[in-house]
């Protein structure tokens, strides 16, 4: 999954070849933690929630660091309004493909971020996971597109859909977006997808189906050109694959479970609140988030506490507070502290702090 401390692109090597404008981008990042509590770290850094119910026991004071969240990508554009985008990072070690999409006029086809997602209503941090609850799944899907003003709509592949064993991807998920300033100082998105989901036994064994359905609403509202506040809220019935950093995985919670020869949906819910104010040469952020998801009827009718992924997840949240800065052009540096809590369907909880810095050099 990937948020980190900007979304966009800085395209800063341009040329010409034949009737094909390129351009190449990239940047080398150093993420380094320390971990006050348990070591929670995955790659690049990021903190992530499985440790911290799995290992409350383990040793404190942890040290690492990589610079696995560097990437590199190139923009083709063609005399004929036709444009491709290939990218990748080293996120796990070896070159990772993030994008790798074509588009003409009004449409897009491949793979980039799902269309059920946006960063408006971010609140920019170092941990490149970022607020639990942040807006949409924050991943990328393979998709074809069409965008016509400040709505955009998709089919998708299921890659994030939860059912099970014997769970199928029998369709492609359909989603809207609606995305635009609706004065100068508020930027607005809200979201909505609907997926099938399907288990099937086989061989005359139980199969059953259900739908699944998410939304989600998000702004930035800038009160003054140095402070702005940063909102998203979330809900999901059936679709909380598509809930940021929810379940026992920490980026996805389960959609539906089989009862007999039932498949019932699970619902959840969640969101973010933060803030970023200019003070001295950079910027000061600070952001929440939470999921939650709804186990009383998983609990009632086959029982959750303890899953074959491990003890039930039912909320998940996190804290950041961080100060960014540029000290020369194309060169940015920050420091951030972490905050990580994960509550357990039975009643108990966990958490970890740590500290992260990063520097990135973009070209």
């Amino acid at each position: 999954m990937a948020l980190g401390i900007a979304s966009g692109q800085a395209a800063a090597v341009e040329f010409e070849a034949g009737d094909v404008m390129l351009d190449v981008y990239g940047y080398a990042q150093l993420n380094a933690v320390y971990d006050i509590d348990q070591d929670i770290g995955g790659d690049t850094q990021a903190g992530q929630f499985p440790p911290i119910r799995d290992n409350a026991d383990a040793s404190e004071g942890h040290f690492d660091a990589d610079a696995q969240q560097s990437r590199v990508g190139i923009s083709a554009t063609h005399d004929s309004g036709v444009s491709v985008t290939i990218e990748g990072d080293f996120r796990g070690g070896d070159f990772r493909l993030r994008h790798a999409y074509g588009e003409y006029g009004n449409w897009l086809a491949g793979r980039t971020w799902s269309n059920y997602t946006s960063f408006v209503g971010w609140t920019p941090t170092i941990d490149f996971d970022s607020l639990v609850g942040s807006a949409g799944v924050q991943d990328r899907a393979a998709q074809v597109r069409y965008t016509t003003g400040a709505w955009s709509f998709s089919l998708e592949d299921p890659r994030f859909q939860s059912v099970g064993e014997n769970g199928k991807q029998a369709a492609p998920v359909v989603t809207a977006r609606f995305e635009r300033a609706l004065a100068p100082n508020v930027q607005f998105s809200a979201g909505a997808l609907l997926q099938y989901l399907a288990y099937d036994e086989g061989d005359g064994g139980d199969d059953d189906n259900a739908v699944g359905m998410a939304g989600y609403v998000a702004a930035n509202i800038s009160l003054t050109d140095a402070f702005t506040l940063h909102g998203v809220l979330n809900a999901s019935d059936g679709a909380n694959g598509y809930l940021y950093r929810s379940g026992n995985s920490g980026f996805g919670g389960q959609d539906a479970y089989q009862d007999g020869g039932s498949l019932e949906t699970i619902q959840g819910y969640g969101g973010t609140v933060g803030a970023s104010l200019d003070v001295g040469v950079g910027t000061l952020n600070a952001g929440y988030g939470l999921v939650e998801m709804d186990l009383d009827d998983y609990d009632d009718d086959i029982g959750v506490t303890t899953t074959a992924a491990g003890p039930a997840v039912e909320t998940n949240s996190n804290a950041f507070v961080n100060y960014q800065w540029n000290p020369i052009e194309h060169v940015m540096l920050g420091v951030e502290y972490g905050y990580f809590k994960t509550e357990l369907y039975d009643g108990d909880s966990e958490d970890a702090q740590r500290i992260m810095f990063a520097s990135r050099y973009s070209f």
